[in-house]
């Protein structure tokens, strides 16, 4: 027990205090948009990202992600807000974090599996180029010293760590927060800050009960919205685990994030806050600034609070020029290059699943939307390349006027169509015999395609004899196919 604790939260403790500032820091701007997006209080963000972080930190199933609130949530709640208000957004928020335990105990975080590597760089790509978006409003029509500003801060984050001794003690993204926080101040700039972008909470929260009736009318109306929430924060999180996981070479338990992300967003609905999910973008930031137990998760969260509430003067003094440079290295960072410089030594296949998602996700906007076609896409393109894998012989004997048929392969829905295609119903034959010893029946379509081959050559008078069916194909043909069960066979030719 003492090994496991010290394990997950005191094995890194500056790397974990640092980053945890670096990430607090990078959270009050995007709490406060996402917010603004969704059509609330700033402070429902800010109390969502605090609250969120914290309780992952604790319940979550990856050491050193970063869950809070985030935009891909935010929009699917911009049309329950404006209809019905606030308190059904509390509620919805606190029925998705049910959905989210109900979906890590039927253990579906195992079907990241069924997620290609395609999909996931395309993702990854998709959230870098959303992440740079995201930055360009500040970045229009600003006056030069922002420009000025963001590249000085660019400067600092990627040339710091070359700083001998220092370079290595603190994250780059804070000494650049807090430098050009300060260049900012001293020479009074007249230039978007924090505190521009909405009022800070000057309270710490407080436990609210969704204020809405209990009743079957209420469920209508939020259940949709807290499906949806619970699938795309489920989706965002699985996939930012699994990037983190790469990132850090370390495992993590899928199922239990899907508990602990329900958990917080619960959590989260009783204090004011909306529902949330694990950011990207903050977990790059929190691996790069050396982040990598859950007590930088823990610190993330705690230090959020403690600045927009107790320290909300300075905070607000942050230029948001500083914030765009981290975010745009967080894009620069977030961004799979490796992945541009391979298109050509990658399946074409490979490649049109990745832009598809890609695609999808910047012109919706949201990750689910992208990931689904990935999938499907990954899912046909495979389907459609094993159904290649079939190869069917064949070898007369004269002698005893016998046709034998070996078949060898997969045998389901996409090559069914080239299975029955194979063999010559026409011949003039006394027996057909189908060995199949080194084929494998997937599904009913194929189970379907032998029917069809052995009544045909029945048909034609020939005496067919099916052999060396494995186990499971056997099950399969047993339980579905008709040709071996003579009523099903006369009940087949009546219709």
């Amino acid at each position: 027990m003492l090994q496991m604790i010290k394990q997950n939260w005191l094995s890194n403790i500056r790397g974990d205090v640092l980053a945890g500032l670096v990430v607090a820091l990078a959270l009050i701007p995007e709490a406060i948009a996402f917010s603004i997006i969704a059509g609330v209080d700033p402070k429902v963000g800010l109390y969502a990202s605090f609250c969120i972080a914290v309780v992952t930190a604790f319940v979550g199933g990856r050491p050193g992600m970063i869950s809070a609130a985030t935009g891909a949530m935010a929009l699917l709640m911009v049309t329950l807000v404006k209809s019905h208000g606030l308190e059904y957004l509390f509620a919805a928020s606190l029925l998705c974090g049910v959905f989210q335990i109900a979906a890590g105990y039927l253990k579906l975080g195992s079907l990241m599996r069924f997620v290609s590597r395609s999909v996931v760089t395309g993702f990854v790509n998709a959230l870098a180029i959303l992440i740079f978006m995201a930055q360009l409003p500040e970045l229009t029509n600003v006056t030069w010293h922002v420009y000025a500003m963001t590249a000085v801060g660019l400067g600092i984050i990627y040339l710091f760590p070359y700083v001998p001794k220092l370079g290595k003690l603190l994250p780059s993204p804070l000494v650049c927060i807090l430098l050009m926080t300060g260049v900012a101040i001293y020479f009074g700039l007249d230039i978007r800050t924090v505190g521009d972008m909405g009022q800070l909470p000057d309270t710490l929260p407080v436990f609210l009960w969704p204020q809405v009736p209990l009743t079957l009318e209420t469920l209508t109306i939020i259940f949709p919205y807290s499906a949806a929430l619970a699938v795309v924060g489920l989706l965002e999180s699985m996939m930012t685990a699994t990037i983190v996981d790469d990132m850090t070479d370390t495992t993590s338990d899928k199922n239990r994030e899907c508990k602990g992300q329900g958990v917080a967003n619960i959590a989260s609905s009783l204090i004011g806050g909306m529902a949330g999910c694990a950011m990207i973008g903050q977990s790059v930031i929190n691996v790069k600034s050396g982040g990598r137990t859950r007590l930088s998760c823990l610190i993330a969260g705690v230090v959020l609070l403690l600045m927009v509430v107790f320290l909300s003067d300075w905070v607000s003094k942050i230029p948001m020029a500083a914030l765009v440079a981290v975010m745009i290295m967080v894009s620069i960072g977030t961004f799979n290059w490796d992945s541009l410089r391979k298109l050509k030594h990658y399946p074409l296949s490979t490649n049109i699943v990745m832009v598809v998602t890609v695609v999808v996700v910047v012109a919706t906007h949201n990750l689910a939307y992208g990931v689904l076609a990935g999938v499907l896409l990954a899912a046909m393109f495979f389907a459609n390349k094993v159904g290649h894998y079939l190869h069917i012989s064949s070898e007369l004997n004269d002698a005893s006027d016998e046709r034998l048929y070996q078949v060898v392969g997969q045998v389901f829905f996409t090559s069914a169509d080239k299975f029955t295609a194979a063999f010559d119903f026409k011949e003039a034959l006394h027996k057909v015999i189908i060995d199949l010893s080194r084929a494998h029946f997937w599904d009913i379509t194929a189970v379907a395609a032998l029917d069809k081959v052995v009544i045909k050559f029945r048909r034609e008078g020939a005496v067919v004899e099916v052999l060396g069916l494995n186990e499971a194909s056997a099950t399969i043909v047993d339980h579905f196919g008709v040709h071996d069960k003579p009523a099903a066979i006369d009940q087949l030719m009546e219709h």
